[in-house]
């Protein structure tokens, strides 16, 4: 690697916003690089429900957020249509809400230019035959869902082939500044140790709650207020539709059908700043999404919770406010030369998921502006890789099972042309829960900047299905030996760390089927593979000092589901014994 390079636009922070930026800038012309420091969507873009927002939960309480919601959905249905599943939504009344919400909900969807269907609770269980059929009203929406991992990587591939290019594992370790403007910034590739420079025009700051970090390598004060939120994944798809609870937003009033499963979210609590990297997902937390999930969907109480994980929102003081008093909830764009008299540096933050590309045009017409670019933003019109063609009619061969086509397309659209070979060894299955193929894996690790199978889980869904990495996660370690550049002993420790990373979001839930199912792993990976002797950061994992899950951290609500044996056993020093503390972020 260089000791240092150079381009118009550094970005920092690869989440939506900061891929949405790269690539405008790329559509522009405008020469950039992108710099994260873990991999693509591995914040606050990745720890979401993946909803695709109507707009209609703003609607009353917000309608600029409402409006921005809308357009963006129309907009990304048309250019990441791998990316989204137009399910649709309901808005359900429950006998304890206020009628008189939903009349003003349908006024405020209206007045937003939101299209909306009222429904009598019957037509509304004949779409969604898991509603509670207690109901007393509901309200059809165009919800839907999105990936962010495909949504961020897309972004990235489209800009990288128009000539932009990405520094992934990269830590940004300080800003290279000449008197009060901004000339580049430090960096740290976190895989190698090696220091470089990055000399730039403008660096933007997309770096989302991370991003007053940055801004105190300025100098600058920027005050950030911390939100967190937890959601709970379901180990199948109990819903077709996104149900939402008809009120003013509360805690766990969203269930979201997401590929193979179900998400329910969020709660909301404001955390300390220095909080942001150890996130956890409380007992409390998970009381409050299974009590108040079943109100939606009552066929949870008996379905098995697959893992916990927690994001953070980062609201932002504004007008020099440092108390929390004054903050804001929508975008927020700092143009630092205007506001503290520091060129070349611009701060992006605060927004939503669904306004990512919105932020990202925002902010590259800023960019622009000061180089003297003229070129109009066209992220609206020209859509993503894997979403070019407007219909795509699938070609299978008669090697190719449906399942496997039909989820590569699901996944990459036309790019799955890449992969899908007429070759047995191509098409064979590394993960049965989400169809992924071995070709698909070499595909990623090619093709997609992937590092390692956390990496892999993001651009393919390896791992993320019922059994959780359980039955694929060895097959893929043993394909970064032949398509990456690890050894064999390299791919064990790629295999350890992904198992890791997978225990810390099952460890909140380890109770009835959860903790039968990490009994088993743990008997596959240790008894039959032998997983602690694998060395892991210089030392066998069985040296990592074991957890403790105290029978009173475990839910009430999961305690009150499950038998009198199986409360028993979480206790015993035998389970104790098997729990290997994870080292890696909660991610879904």
């Amino acid at each position: 690697m260089n000791n240092w390079y150079e381009t118009d636009v550094v970005i920092i922070g690869g989440g939506a916003t900061g891929t949405g930026i790269m690539r405008d800038c790329a559509l522009r012309g405008i020469p950039c690089i992108l710099i994260e420091r873990d991999d693509l969507a591995s914040g606050t873009t990745g720890r979401n429900h993946g909803l695709l927002h109507s707009g209609a939960r703003y609607a009353v309480t917000d309608e600029e957020s409402a409006r921005e919601c809308i357009q963006e959905n129309r907009i990304l249905k048309k250019i990441a249509r791998h990316c989204v599943e137009d399910t649709q939504g309901l808005f359900i009344s429950l006998p304890e809400d206020d009628l008189d919400f939903q009349a003003n909900f349908i006024n405020a969807c209206t007045r937003a230019d939101i299209d909306v269907e009222q429904l009598s609770p019957k037509d509304a269980l004949r779409l969604e035959p898991n509603c509670n059929p207690s109901m007393i009203g509901a309200v059809k929406v165009p919800d839907g869902t999105i990936d962010p991992f495909r949504l961020a990587s897309s972004n990235v591939l489209d800009a990288v082939e128009r000539g932009a290019r990405l520094f992934n594992h990269t830590l940004v370790t300080g800003l290279i500044r000449d008197g009060d403007t901004v000339k580049g910034v430090k960096c740290l590739n976190t895989a190698t140790g090696q220091s470089f420079d990055i000399y730039a025009k403008q660096v933007v700051n997309a770096a989302g709650i991370w991003g007053q970090q940055i801004c105190e390598y300025g100098d600058l004060n920027i005050k950030m207020f911390p939100a967190k939120g937890s959601l709970l994944i379901l180990d199948y798809r109990i819903n077709n539709l996104v149900i939402n609870r008809c009120r003013k937003p509360s805690d766990a009033d969203i269930l979201v059908p997401g590929d193979t499963i179900s998400l329910i979210g969020t709660t909301s609590e404001r955390i300390d700043y220095d909080k942001i990297d150890d996130l956890h997902v409380t007992s409390k937390e998970i009381d409050v999404l299974l009590e108040e999930g079943t109100k939606l969907a009552p066929i949870m109480a008996n379905t098995r919770v697959l893992r916990a994980y927690a994001g953070v929102r980062p609201l932002v003081a504004v007008d020099g406010d440092t108390s929390g008093r004054n903050i804001s909830r929508g975008i927020v764009l700092l143009d630092h030369a205007e506001r503290d008299g520091m060129e070349g540096f611009i701060t992006i933050t605060g927004g939503k998921l669904m306004t990512y590309r919105m932020m990202a045009e925002w902010t590259t017409d800023l960019v622009a502006k000061k180089l003297g670019n003229t070129t109009a933003c066209s992220t609206h019109e020209v859509p993503l890789p894997g979403s070019e063609q407007a219909s795509k009619t699938v070609k299978k061969t008669a090697s190719l099972a449906k399942p496997v086509y039909q989820s590569a397309y699901y996944r990459h659209g036309e790019r799955a042309d890449k992969f899908l070979k007429n070759d047995k060894k191509s098409q064979a299955v590394i993960c049965e829960c989400e169809m992924v193929t071995s070709g698909e894996v070499e595909y990623a690790i090619k093709e997609l900047n992937v590092h390692n199978l956390v990496d892999l889980r993001r651009r393919t869904r390896v791992g993320m299905g019922p059994c959780q990495g359980e039955l694929c996660s060895y097959r893929a370690a043993g394909l970064f030996s032949e398509y990456g550049q690890t050894t064999g002993n390299q791919s064990s420790q790629l295999l350890n760390e992904f198992l890791e990373e997978r225990w810390k979001g099952i460890k909140p839930v380890f109770w009835g089927d959860a903790l039968r199912e990490g009994e088993f792993t743990y008997w596959i990976y240790e008894g039959l593979f032998g997983g602690s002797d694998i060395p892991i950061n210089g030392s066998a994992s069985h040296d990592i000092p074991n957890s403790d899950i105290p029978n009173g951290d475990i839910p009430a609500t999961a305690i009150n589901n499950e038998t009198a044996d199986t409360n028993k056993d979480v206790g015993t020093p035998h389970q104790q014994n098997n729990k290997i503390e994870a080292q890696s972020e909660v991610a879904q």
